[in-house]
């Protein structure tokens, strides 16, 4: 046991976070007060007394991560921000979920300093969490693989806080049961066991044995019961310190606390009943509570500044004492890896190294699937971007994931006759789990120093929808490889054949998605997604073979115009086009097709590439007019729903598209039989000509 200070001015800095709390919601007539109230002195705990984190540097390198997994009980968070310093004032407590507040309703990456990723949606937290424990040992081994375990500048813990509702979302459990597998040791997890959910007592609809669930996976267990008293809960902080160093001392398993606790605890008549989970308390029990913790109930948002300067020093001195130890370590750690340091300085600039180019390979072969191709790139770019890596969901040889030779990001024992074990590893299994995956994704790229990516397949985008609208909403800079994307899927049948995922994924703000036609555009729209850094992407990939557009003979644009979104990929053979045809991914060669016909009846036609429609949108009018006239019809050609398409194109347009569900057979019959055809695509030009 380590005696834990805890002296008057902390007691009070916990009970004026529970008032905040109480205060905020109440002036806001809307929010969570209770889990806020209870978990008052574990968050305190944790920032004031545990974590190694810089209220003047919240982008310290050395830090800490924290996770708020209960994301609605967001003042948990804000009121230690601002006990800490982190440049929340007491006015900013006051303006919780108003209109340009830095205290929005649930926290938000990029917006409020000290949050680390945007959480909310139960449970997602959870796998941003294991992404942040394994992007640590991932940073280690690329930064600094000689250092002794737990002496590297790279080290650092990640601390997580959960409720219930996250412990009931599948995706939470999808990421601990791979925490587990990858013995994540620098990963702490404190399950707020308060037993109440919007519907009132959880045992109407869980009543398993979460702590025995954890240790089924295989994570380090233990528990403190916070439900004694108002009198004793001093004690379970100390029991709970002393939880976490014991935590901290186990290196091969993910830790977790599970903390018993009462919610609203202290309220005077409210305590554990589930009207305090969201919603205000009514000013008559604010005002009882005020009474009970020693505050005038006549004051709103009072906070003793002695307590603020206690706890704002405190956190300064801890941080700068933590910071000082580290930054001496960090000058010695570049000294003797000047490689390593200059690597570092790179991905922090946020730039891409001179070599990518060069390392891009060329394709010349006659067809060749996109999926494939991706996979050769990503192999070819691997050593002149040592920070990439990346995996599937069990998809690795359909995914084409694999750098290959980098060997796979598991610990010794997990390694199979397939697969080895390195510390070095790059290859990531992510198991059947697609949205886990996208979580764990997000929780590495916030991490900063790697990028990494993760495919499955397009039709089980859906699985993993909320991880990549979280990216989008953080402007995190997640790769979603996602391959078999259209009918060409074939024999599977309509449960894995994608018709509505491209357009609906489009409908996702700050999503870039990125459907190349051809093995070279593959490798150029690797190159721009890589060149974002404040937005994830989607990579549209093909199962078939498509054809290889031969650009050697000038008579096809180079892939120079994949960077933005759409391109003249072929012009009318004589004079301005009287039709432009345009089209994604495997159908541009249909397009192709077309336009022969069309030139061979005396037709001038252009054929648009556009593999990114956000790129394309973000190109000045005057390119914009100059690849889609607007005096000439437009048709679109793509193997999926025709929603969204005259957006793009304009009131003189048609759509070539599938607006119902795919059947089982062969891709080119299914092509042939629903009429995704050049001649079907001639006779819209027809119809607009006419």
């Amino acid at each position: 046991m380590t005696d834990l200070t805890w002296n008057d001015l902390d007691r009070k800095a916990v009970d004026t976070a529970r008032v905040l709390a109480a205060d905020a919601v109440q002036k806001v007539g809307n929010g969570h007060p209770g889990t806020a109230i209870s978990l008052a002195p574990i968050a305190y705990l944790l920032y004031q007394k545990v974590m190694n984190v810089d209220p003047s540097d919240d982008l310290w390198l050395g830090r800490d991560r924290f996770v708020l997994s209960a994301g609605h009980s967001s003042l948990t968070q804000y009121n230690q921000l601002f006990l800490a310093g982190f440049g929340l004032e007491v006015d900013d407590i006051a303006s919780l979920r108003t209109w340009g507040s830095l205290t929005p309703g649930h926290p938000e990456v990029h917006h409020t300093k000290g949050v680390e990723c945007t959480t909310g949606p139960l449970g997602a937290g959870v796998s941003n969490a294991v992404g942040f424990a394994m992007a640590a040992r991932r940073e280690r081994e690329l930064y600094d693989p000689n250092s002794a375990p737990g002496e590297s500048v790279f080290d650092h813990f990640v601390y997580a806080i959960a409720g219930d509702g996250c412990m009931q979302e599948g995706v939470a459990s999808e990421a601990s049961s791979l925490a587990a597998t990858q013995d994540l040791g620098n990963l702490i997890l404190i399950y707020d066991d308060n037993r109440i959910s919007i519907e009132g007592d959880t045992k109407i609809s869980f009543s398993e044995d979460v702590e025995a669930r954890y240790a089924a996976y295989g994570w380090h267990t233990q528990h403190v019961d916070f439900t004694n008293g108002f009198t004793e809960y001093e004690e379970k902080v100390q029991e709970l310190y002393d939880a976490i160093e014991a935590a901290k001392k186990v290196t091969d398993k993910p830790s977790f606390i599970k903390v018993t606790t009462v919610i609203g605890w202290p309220l005077p008549t409210k305590a554990g009943d589930h009207s305090v989970h969201g919603s205000a308390l009514g000013d008559e029990e604010v005002a009882a509570l005020k009474k009970e913790l020693g505050f005038d109930p006549e004051k709103f948002f009072d906070v003793d500044p002695e307590v603020l300067d206690h706890t704002r020093a405190n956190a300064a001195e801890r941080a700068a004492k933590a910071h000082e130890e580290w930054d001496a370590k960090f000058e010695a750690w570049k000294k003797a890896n000047p490689e390593q340091a200059k690597l570092l300085d790179r991905v922090l600039a946020k730039e891409l190294p001179a070599e990518l180019d060069g390392a891009l390979p060329t394709f010349t072969d006659e067809k060749m699937s996109t999926r494939k191709a991706s996979g050769k790139v990503l192999t070819a770019i691997g050593a002149a971007l040592p920070e990439l890596w990346g995996g599937s969901a069990d998809l690795a040889s359909s995914n084409n994931t694999t750098i290959e030779g980098s060997g796979s990001f598991l610990p010794s024992e997990r390694g199979s006759h397939d697969w080895e074990a390195r510390k070095d590893g790059r290859t990531l299994h992510f198991g059947i789990r697609e949205h886990a995956m996208g979580g764990i994704l997000n929780g590495i790229n916030l991490s900063g120093l790697t990028r990494a990516y993760g495919g499955t397949f397009l039709v089980f985008s859906d699985y993993m929808r909320p991880s990549v609208r979280l990216a989008s909403i953080g402007k995190t800079p997640t790769v979603f490889v996602w391959t078999h994307d259209s009918i060409g899927v074939g024999e599977d049948g309509p449960t894995h054949q994608p018709i509505e995922h491209v357009a609906s994924l489009r409908l996702i703000p700050g999503l870039d998605v990125v459907r190349p036609a051809d093995a070279n555009e593959t490798a150029a729209a690797w190159k721009q997604i890589l060149s974002h850094t404040d937005r994830p992407a989607g990579l549209i990939l093909s199962r078939q073979d498509l054809l290889n557009v031969d650009r050697s003979g000038g008579e096809y644009a180079s892939t120079d115009g994949v960077a933005k979104g759409g391109y003249t990929l072929i012009d009318a053979s004589e004079g301005a086009p009287k039709v432009v045809l345009v089209a994604t991914g495997s159908e541009v060669e249909i397009a192709l097709a077309a336009r022969e016909q069309l030139e061979g009846k005396g037709v001038p036609a252009r054929v648009v590439s556009m593999p990114c429609v956000e790129w394309f949108k973000e190109q000045d009018d005057a390119y914009k007019a100059e690849v889609l006239p607007d005096d000439v019809p437009r048709v679109s050609i793509e193997a999926g729903v025709t929603d969204g398409w005259r957006d793009v194109l304009g009131c003189n347009s048609a759509s070539l598209g599938l607006d119902h569900f795919g059947a089982s057979a062969s891709g080119k019959v299914l092509y042939k039989e629903f009429g995704i055809t050049a001649e079907a695509a001639v006779e819209l030009a027809d119809s607009l000509l006419k």
